[in-house]
This record gives C-alpha cells, structure tokens and sequence, in this order.
C-alpha cells in the first residue's frame, strides 16, 4: 500500500476553538486567526438568545479572543460595550491563557421591534455609545482601558479605529457567524453555532511606513479636507488579499484555519505557529459569590433574601447558587 500523503490541514491542524498566530514577513504583516464551533456554540444555546443577539455576541467572543490571545501576562483581558441600542450590553471576559465567558443584555420589545423593520444590522443593534477593552492583571497592578466610540459603526470597523487611535498600528478586521445544520446519523437535521475571524497588523521594522492619513476631528468644518498620501503597498496588498475572504470561508470547518491562511497568503508565504485554545469556562465558584455576599449591608441582604434564602445565578453560565442569610454577618 502507498503511503499515505499529508495534504493540507492534516498535520498540525489546528481545529476548532483554538487561535492560531501567522506572519507574512514578505509584507511585514502578522496576526492571528480562529474557528470557533462548540465553545461559541455553548455560550449562545445556554441563555438561548434570540438569533439577532446571539450573531452580535458572537462576534464578540470571536474579537475578544483574537485580540486577548495576542496580550501576553497573566490575568484577565476584558472587552464590553455600553451603547443605547436594542442590545444595550455585551460582555466577553477572556481570562489567559485560555478561558471565555459571555453575555448580552437586550430590551426585548425594542428587538422585536428592530426585527419587524428589518433592522438588525451590528450597528442598528448596538446604536451609540462605547466599547472598553480593559487589561486587568490583578489586584497588584493598575487597570488599563481603552475606549472607543460606537457610533453606527460595525465591530470590524470599531477595532480598526480603536487600534488607529490607540496604537497606531495599520489593522484590518474580518468576522463572521454561521448558523450551521448537520444531518445526525439516527436521521434529522441539528443546528449549532459557529464563527470565526481573522486580525491581521502592519509591523514593519521602519516605523515610518506605518503611517496613515489623519482622521478628521468630530468638530471640523463642513468640506474640511483630510491630509492623504499612498499607503505602503505592502500594507495595500494585505488589506486587498483579507478583503476577498468570504464570510462562509471564516466559519466553514471543512476550509479551516491553516487552509484559509494558505488561501489567502501562499504566493507570498505564510507561517503559522502553535495555537492557543480557548473554551467556554466561567470563572464563577460559590466562595467568590460568597466574598460578594458578605460585602452587604444588613438592608441589601434583606432585599436579596426571598422566602428565606438568598438565590444567586451568574449571568454568565446560569449557574444558580443558594445561601442563606445566616451566613453572614452584614456590614455596619
């Protein structure tokens, strides 16, 4: 018998749920891309979230951990916006090197309403207000936040800015969310939830060629014209080769990670090197709640205790936990 020829995606794939970093050192570019299939899948069916909500908070999970898996320090990389949409709350807490959780907060009347007038673009859902990309390392070290405007912008979009702003740093975005129907093998179809996305950065060893036209203030008189010159080609090239991934490309299993590298990248070489994996995993426990607890006063433990006990579910995974007002000794 022949012995069998390694294609593509055998040796060394990556698979679902796991972040894969890349570098095209021919265009100075670096990045980072992922699959996500049962952990996403696990976050959305938990609180069954209308279809609209969960594609939003997807995406989410999908940003947080591109962008968490490339911070190197130990503690948490947290990404949450406050807006004055229909979804008016989405948190996404990647505590390294590997754990997710998730959550969103809707008005459901308002998202029927934006359904029924077809209405549920990313940036109609989210309306205005901010996403804060917070690095906390622990109790020890000082918390650091950035914050960018939302404003009728998609998630893509909001990450390039905020890494224009912040960092000024070249980036281009790509995400996407499937819902996906498999035949099972005793017959019927089951659905589940998948997305991916792919971050890729312009990191030059010459810093000047990283630079980009100024974006214009938010006062600037009408017909204000903003300074512009050619962007590097190398970075040209990049944006032009991320700008023809399809959005079934990033989620398809049957494509994959390296695949979709390959794709994208082979004429001018690509590397990829070893993946991190990321998984549903909240990191509530009944200890931490119980710490929470006993930081009340006498009145709030009264407010929270119904027919005698005091019932608390995280808002992340729906664990419930049940304590009882004894326990604790209230604060004066």
């Amino acid at each position: 018998m022949a012995e069998h020829e390694v294609e593509l995606g055998e040796f060394g794939f990556a698979g679902d749920d796991a972040v894969v970093p890349f570098a095209v050192e021919a265009l100075d570019a670096r990045g980072c891309a992922v699959q996500l299939g049962s952990m996403v899948d696990a976050i959305l069916a938990r609180h069954d979230y209308p279809e609209p909500v969960a594609r939003l908070l997807a995406e989410m999970i999908v940003l947080t951990v591109l962008l968490g898996t490339s911070l190197k320090f130990d503690g948490k990389f947290i990404a949450q916006t406050q807006t004055d949409g229909p979804v008016d709350l989405l948190v996404v807490d990647f505590t390294m090197p590997s754990s997710v959780r998730a959550y969103a907060r809707f008005d459901a009347d308002r998202l029927a309403e934006a359904v029924a007038a077809k209405r549920t673009d990313p940036s109609e859902l989210l309306g205005n207000g901010i996403l804060a990309l917070t690095i906390d390392q622990g109790p020890l070290m000082q918390r650091y936040q950035g914050i960018v405007e939302l404003s009728g912008a998609s998630l893509e979009a909001v990450a390039e800015t905020y890494f224009r702003q912040s960092e000024q740093i070249p980036t281009t975005v790509r995400l996407a969310v499937a819902r996906m129907s498999r035949r099972q093998e005793g017959g019927g179809f089951a659905e589940s939830w998948r997305a991916g996305g792919l971050i890729a950065q312009f990191l030059p060893e010459a810093p000047e060629r990283m630079r980009m036209g100024d974006l214009p203030g938010g006062d600037a008189p009408e017909g204000t014209e903003v300074a512009s010159f050619a962007e590097d080609d190398a970075w040209t090239e990049v944006q032009a080769l991320v700008g023809t991934v399809e959005p079934s490309e990033l989620a398809d299993p049957d494509v994959g990670v390296e695949r979709l590298l390959f794709r994208l990248f082979h004429e001018r070489g690509v590397r990829v090197f070893p993946a991190t994996p990321v998984r549903d995993d909240c990191s509530c426990n009944r200890e931490k709640i119980r710490g929470v607890l006993q930081g009340f006063s006498a009145e709030d433990l009264a407010d929270s205790t119904e027919n005698g006990r005091i019932h608390v579910t995280c808002e992340f995974c729906g664990e419930a936990y049940d304590f009882s007002p004894d326990e604790f000794t209230p604060e004066s």
